[in-house]
Protein backbone atom coordinates (compact mmCIF):
# COMPACT_ATOMS: atom_id res chain seq x y z
CA UNK A 1 0.00 0.00 0.00
CA UNK A 2 1.43 3.62 -0.95
CA UNK A 3 1.60 5.71 1.54
CA UNK A 4 -0.10 9.19 1.35
CA UNK A 5 1.44 12.23 2.38
CA UNK A 6 -0.20 15.83 2.44
CA UNK A 7 1.13 18.50 3.81
CA UNK A 8 0.43 22.40 4.26
CA UNK A 9 1.98 25.54 3.87
CA UNK A 10 3.15 27.17 7.13
CA UNK A 11 5.64 29.95 6.42
CA UNK A 12 7.33 31.78 9.28
CA UNK A 13 10.20 31.60 11.71
CA UNK A 14 10.44 27.54 11.99
CA UNK A 15 10.74 27.40 7.81
CA UNK A 16 13.70 29.87 7.76
CA UNK A 17 15.43 27.84 10.60
CA UNK A 18 14.64 24.92 8.83
CA UNK A 19 16.60 25.99 5.46
CA UNK A 20 19.74 24.25 6.15
CA UNK A 21 18.29 20.72 7.40
CA UNK A 22 16.03 21.36 4.02
CA UNK A 23 19.09 22.34 1.59
CA UNK A 24 17.41 24.73 -0.01
CA UNK A 25 19.19 28.38 -0.45
CA UNK A 26 18.23 32.03 -2.23
CA UNK A 27 15.52 34.30 -1.51
CA UNK A 28 12.04 33.83 -1.11
CA UNK A 29 12.52 30.15 -1.57
CA UNK A 30 13.61 29.66 1.92
CA UNK A 31 9.72 29.23 2.82
CA UNK A 32 9.34 26.35 0.84
CA UNK A 33 11.66 24.75 4.19
CA UNK A 34 8.28 24.74 5.96
CA UNK A 35 6.76 21.41 4.54
CA UNK A 36 10.18 20.08 5.25
CA UNK A 37 12.14 16.55 4.03
CA UNK A 38 9.56 14.26 4.27
CA UNK A 39 7.21 15.94 1.16
CA UNK A 40 9.99 16.87 -0.25
CA UNK A 41 11.59 13.68 -0.45
CA UNK A 42 8.00 11.80 -1.61
CA UNK A 43 7.83 14.34 -4.50
CA UNK A 44 11.60 14.37 -5.60
CA UNK A 45 11.36 10.54 -5.40
CA UNK A 46 8.15 10.44 -7.96
CA UNK A 47 10.84 12.31 -10.54
CA UNK A 48 13.93 10.46 -9.59
CA UNK A 49 13.20 7.77 -12.26
CA UNK A 50 12.11 10.17 -14.81
CA UNK A 51 9.49 9.41 -17.15
CA UNK A 52 6.54 11.91 -15.38
CA UNK A 53 3.79 13.86 -17.11
CA UNK A 54 2.86 16.78 -15.41
CA UNK A 55 -0.96 18.43 -15.53
CA UNK A 56 -0.93 21.80 -15.21
CA UNK A 57 -3.81 24.05 -14.54
CA UNK A 58 -4.63 28.24 -13.87
CA UNK A 59 -3.24 28.02 -10.20
CA UNK A 60 0.42 27.65 -12.09
CA UNK A 61 0.22 30.82 -13.44
CA UNK A 62 -1.93 32.75 -10.94
CA UNK A 63 1.74 34.66 -9.86
CA UNK A 64 1.77 35.88 -13.87
CA UNK A 65 -0.80 38.22 -12.73
CA UNK A 66 -3.48 35.73 -14.58
CA UNK A 67 -6.23 34.63 -11.67
CA UNK A 68 -7.95 31.49 -11.20
CA UNK A 69 -11.77 30.48 -10.67
CA UNK A 70 -11.03 28.66 -7.72
CA UNK A 71 -7.87 29.30 -5.68
CA UNK A 72 -6.93 31.55 -3.01
CA UNK A 73 -6.33 34.80 -6.06
CA UNK A 74 -9.81 33.45 -7.89
CA UNK A 75 -11.79 36.05 -9.35
CA UNK A 76 -15.15 36.29 -8.98
CA UNK A 77 -17.56 36.82 -12.37
CA UNK A 78 -20.50 38.75 -12.75
CA UNK A 79 -21.17 37.13 -16.20
CA UNK A 80 -21.50 33.30 -17.04
CA UNK A 81 -18.42 32.40 -19.23
CA UNK A 82 -19.05 32.02 -22.89
CA UNK A 83 -20.62 28.94 -24.65
CA UNK A 84 -20.06 27.99 -28.00
CA UNK A 85 -23.79 27.79 -28.66
CA UNK A 86 -24.14 31.25 -27.52
CA UNK A 87 -20.90 32.74 -29.78
CA UNK A 88 -22.11 31.02 -32.36
CA UNK A 89 -26.13 32.02 -32.22
CA UNK A 90 -26.09 34.94 -30.65
CA UNK A 91 -24.50 38.10 -32.54
CA UNK A 92 -24.63 40.47 -28.97
CA UNK A 93 -23.45 37.80 -27.35
CA UNK A 94 -20.19 37.11 -29.87
CA UNK A 95 -20.13 41.44 -29.71
CA UNK A 96 -19.99 40.91 -25.90
CA UNK A 97 -17.19 38.07 -25.86
CA UNK A 98 -15.24 40.07 -28.10
CA UNK A 99 -15.02 43.04 -26.48
CA UNK A 100 -14.20 42.18 -23.35
CA UNK A 101 -11.86 39.48 -24.54
CA UNK A 102 -10.12 41.83 -26.42
CA UNK A 103 -9.46 43.97 -23.53
CA UNK A 104 -8.49 41.14 -21.95
CA UNK A 105 -5.70 39.94 -24.41
CA UNK A 106 -3.50 43.04 -23.95
CA UNK A 107 -3.25 41.65 -20.22
CA UNK A 108 -2.48 37.61 -21.30
CA UNK A 109 -0.24 38.94 -24.21
CA UNK A 110 1.88 40.76 -21.82
CA UNK A 111 2.19 38.10 -18.75
CA UNK A 112 5.38 36.58 -17.81
CA UNK A 113 6.19 32.81 -17.08
CA UNK A 114 6.73 32.99 -13.50
CA UNK A 115 9.01 30.66 -11.24
CA UNK A 116 7.11 28.04 -11.30
CA UNK A 117 7.03 27.64 -15.46
CA UNK A 118 10.58 27.57 -15.23
CA UNK A 119 10.84 25.47 -13.02
CA UNK A 120 9.01 22.52 -14.86
CA UNK A 121 11.15 23.88 -18.00
CA UNK A 122 14.12 22.59 -15.93
CA UNK A 123 12.78 19.35 -14.53
CA UNK A 124 12.00 18.92 -18.36
CA UNK A 125 15.10 19.67 -19.59
CA UNK A 126 16.91 17.46 -17.08
CA UNK A 127 14.96 14.58 -18.93
CA UNK A 128 12.74 14.14 -15.71
CA UNK A 129 9.79 15.40 -16.99
CA UNK A 130 7.94 13.68 -20.41
CA UNK A 131 5.40 15.69 -21.16
CA UNK A 132 3.30 19.10 -19.92
CA UNK A 133 -0.61 18.80 -20.24
CA UNK A 134 -1.94 21.99 -19.81
CA UNK A 135 -5.51 23.21 -19.13
CA UNK A 136 -4.19 26.91 -19.44
CA UNK A 137 -4.17 28.94 -22.53
CA UNK A 138 -1.70 31.46 -22.11
CA UNK A 139 1.07 29.96 -23.68
CA UNK A 140 3.39 30.55 -20.56
CA UNK A 141 4.60 26.94 -20.78
CA UNK A 142 6.33 27.57 -24.34
CA UNK A 143 7.71 30.65 -23.47
CA UNK A 144 9.65 29.28 -20.38
CA UNK A 145 11.10 26.93 -22.72
CA UNK A 146 8.77 23.71 -21.66
CA UNK A 147 8.53 21.15 -24.79
CA UNK A 148 6.53 19.11 -25.26
CA UNK A 149 3.16 20.90 -24.25
CA UNK A 150 0.03 19.35 -24.83
CA UNK A 151 -2.91 22.50 -25.05
CA UNK A 152 -5.57 20.63 -23.53
CA UNK A 153 -7.74 23.59 -24.03
CA UNK A 154 -6.21 25.42 -27.27
CA UNK A 155 -4.61 28.51 -27.37
CA UNK A 156 -4.98 32.11 -27.10
CA UNK A 157 -2.82 33.48 -28.99
CA UNK A 158 -4.74 31.82 -31.99
CA UNK A 159 -7.77 32.71 -33.62
CA UNK A 160 -9.72 29.92 -35.71
CA UNK A 161 -12.13 30.71 -38.55
CA UNK A 162 -15.34 28.64 -37.99
CA UNK A 163 -16.07 29.07 -41.77
CA UNK A 164 -13.21 28.09 -43.16
CA UNK A 165 -10.71 26.59 -40.84
CA UNK A 166 -7.86 29.29 -41.28
CA UNK A 167 -5.56 30.23 -38.11
CA UNK A 168 -4.72 33.39 -37.72
CA UNK A 169 -2.08 35.14 -35.41
CA UNK A 170 -4.04 36.70 -32.01
CA UNK A 171 -1.73 39.82 -32.69
CA UNK A 172 -2.94 40.28 -36.43
CA UNK A 173 -6.62 39.96 -35.22
CA UNK A 174 -5.93 42.59 -32.30
CA UNK A 175 -4.59 44.83 -34.68
CA UNK A 176 -8.08 44.53 -36.87
CA UNK A 177 -9.99 44.90 -33.97
CA UNK A 178 -7.69 47.98 -32.94
CA UNK A 179 -8.35 49.95 -36.87
CA UNK A 180 -12.19 48.72 -36.21
CA UNK A 181 -12.52 50.47 -33.04
CA UNK A 182 -10.48 53.25 -32.80
CA UNK A 183 -12.34 54.90 -29.61
CA UNK A 184 -13.11 51.76 -27.40
CA UNK A 185 -11.81 52.31 -24.34
CA UNK A 186 -12.75 50.80 -21.32
CA UNK A 187 -11.16 50.69 -17.72
CA UNK A 188 -10.15 46.54 -16.74
CA UNK A 189 -9.56 45.53 -13.12
CA UNK A 190 -8.76 41.91 -13.89
CA UNK A 191 -8.42 39.42 -16.23
CA UNK A 192 -10.18 36.15 -15.97
CA UNK A 193 -8.07 32.77 -16.73
CA UNK A 194 -10.22 32.57 -20.22
CA UNK A 195 -8.82 35.75 -21.78
CA UNK A 196 -11.78 38.19 -21.39
CA UNK A 197 -13.07 40.93 -18.65
CA UNK A 198 -15.60 41.67 -16.54
CA UNK A 199 -17.05 45.06 -18.46
CA UNK A 200 -21.20 46.16 -18.23
CA UNK A 201 -23.18 45.60 -21.22
CA UNK A 202 -23.05 49.59 -21.47
CA UNK A 203 -19.32 49.94 -22.53
CA UNK A 204 -19.65 46.98 -25.10
CA UNK A 205 -22.48 48.50 -26.88
CA UNK A 206 -20.28 50.30 -29.72
CA UNK A 207 -17.65 47.47 -30.48
CA UNK A 208 -17.14 46.05 -33.85
CA UNK A 209 -16.21 42.65 -33.98
CA UNK A 210 -14.17 41.61 -37.53
CA UNK A 211 -14.86 39.00 -39.61
CA UNK A 212 -11.78 36.64 -41.33
CA UNK A 213 -9.37 38.23 -43.23
CA UNK A 214 -9.16 35.08 -45.36
CA UNK A 215 -12.34 34.40 -46.66
CA UNK A 216 -14.28 37.70 -45.76
CA UNK A 217 -17.50 36.21 -43.83
CA UNK A 218 -16.23 33.74 -41.77
CA UNK A 219 -17.19 33.79 -37.53
CA UNK A 220 -13.87 34.19 -35.92
CA UNK A 221 -13.39 32.58 -32.49
CA UNK A 222 -9.98 32.39 -29.80
CA UNK A 223 -8.48 28.62 -30.85
CA UNK A 224 -9.59 27.63 -27.36
CA UNK A 225 -12.78 25.26 -26.43
CA UNK A 226 -15.64 27.34 -25.37
CA UNK A 227 -18.23 25.62 -22.37
CA UNK A 228 -20.45 23.59 -23.96
CA UNK A 229 -17.47 22.50 -26.64
CA UNK A 230 -15.70 19.19 -26.35
CA UNK A 231 -11.81 18.86 -26.86
CA UNK A 232 -10.55 17.77 -30.09
CA UNK A 233 -10.63 13.63 -29.27
CA UNK A 234 -7.52 13.10 -30.79
CA UNK A 235 -5.91 15.11 -28.18
CA UNK A 236 -7.75 13.59 -25.40
CA UNK A 237 -6.35 10.89 -26.80
CA UNK A 238 -2.79 11.82 -27.15
CA UNK A 239 -3.05 12.56 -23.15
CA UNK A 240 -4.51 9.41 -22.49
CA UNK A 241 -1.63 7.84 -24.15
CA UNK A 242 1.28 9.97 -22.18
CA UNK A 243 -0.37 9.71 -18.59
CA UNK A 244 -0.55 5.58 -19.35
CA UNK A 245 3.09 5.82 -20.33
CA UNK A 246 4.39 7.75 -17.51
CA UNK A 247 6.16 6.44 -14.30
CA UNK A 248 4.15 9.66 -12.48
CA UNK A 249 1.85 11.86 -12.71
CA UNK A 250 1.98 15.40 -11.34
CA UNK A 251 -1.18 17.83 -11.19
CA UNK A 252 0.56 21.42 -10.44
CA UNK A 253 -2.02 24.25 -9.61
CA UNK A 254 -5.62 22.73 -10.21
CA UNK A 255 -8.35 21.99 -8.42
CA UNK A 256 -9.72 19.22 -10.81
CA UNK A 257 -12.92 20.74 -10.45
CA UNK A 258 -13.92 19.97 -13.96
CA UNK A 259 -13.70 16.25 -15.39
CA UNK A 260 -11.55 17.55 -18.81
CA UNK A 261 -8.25 17.61 -16.21
CA UNK A 262 -9.54 14.80 -13.47
CA UNK A 263 -9.89 12.15 -15.94
CA UNK A 264 -6.01 11.84 -16.03
CA UNK A 265 -5.67 11.81 -12.80
CA UNK A 266 -8.44 8.96 -12.50
CA UNK A 267 -6.45 7.16 -15.27
CA UNK A 268 -3.22 7.02 -13.93
CA UNK A 269 -4.78 6.24 -10.30
CA UNK A 270 -6.60 3.12 -11.86
CA UNK A 271 -3.56 2.05 -13.53
CA UNK A 272 -1.33 1.85 -10.32
CA UNK A 273 0.44 4.98 -11.26
CA UNK A 274 1.42 7.68 -8.67
CA UNK A 275 0.01 11.02 -8.32
CA UNK A 276 1.06 13.72 -6.33
CA UNK A 277 -1.01 17.13 -6.50
CA UNK A 278 0.66 20.99 -5.57
CA UNK A 279 -2.34 23.16 -5.19
CA UNK A 280 -3.23 26.00 -2.72
CA UNK A 281 -6.73 24.80 -1.19
CA UNK A 282 -7.76 21.26 -1.52
CA UNK A 283 -8.97 19.57 -5.16
CA UNK A 284 -11.31 16.61 -6.22
CA UNK A 285 -8.46 14.23 -7.26
CA UNK A 286 -7.18 14.38 -3.80
CA UNK A 287 -8.41 11.25 -2.87
CA UNK A 288 -6.40 9.54 -5.80
CA UNK A 289 -3.15 11.11 -4.39
CA UNK A 290 -0.29 9.87 -2.96
CA UNK A 291 1.40 13.08 -2.53
CA UNK A 292 -1.01 16.12 -1.59
CA UNK A 293 1.21 19.81 -0.93
CA UNK A 294 -0.94 22.72 -0.32
CA UNK A 295 1.59 25.56 -1.23
CA UNK A 296 2.52 28.54 -3.52
CA UNK A 297 3.67 26.93 -6.74
CA UNK A 298 6.24 29.27 -7.02
CA UNK A 299 7.64 28.30 -3.36
CA UNK A 300 7.87 24.39 -3.74
CA UNK A 301 8.63 23.89 -8.17
CA UNK A 302 11.81 26.25 -7.67
CA UNK A 303 13.00 24.38 -4.21
CA UNK A 304 11.83 21.12 -6.28
CA UNK A 305 14.21 21.76 -9.54
CA UNK A 306 16.96 23.22 -7.54
CA UNK A 307 17.11 20.00 -5.32
CA UNK A 308 16.95 17.46 -8.47
CA UNK A 309 19.70 19.95 -10.20
CA UNK A 310 21.99 19.01 -7.32
CA UNK A 311 21.51 15.61 -7.11
CA UNK A 312 19.84 15.34 -4.04
CA UNK A 313 17.60 12.08 -4.76
CA UNK A 314 20.39 9.70 -5.06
Amino acid sequence: MTMRIVSTYRPGPVAARALPRAGLVGGGRAEAAWWGDRSLDALTSLLAGGRVVVLSGAGLSTESGIPDYRGPSGVARRHTPMTIQAFTGDALARRRYWARSHLGWRLIARAAPNAGHRAVARLQHAGLVDAVITQNVDGLHGAAGSAPVVELHGRLDEVTCLDCGNLTSREEVDRRLREANPDFVAQVDAVNPDGDVDLPDEQVAGFRPVDCGICQTGMLKPDVVFFGETVPPQRVARCFDLVEQARALVVLGSSLTVMSGRRFVIRAAKNGIPVAIVNQGPTRGDGYATVCVDAPLGVVLPALADRVAAGAWV
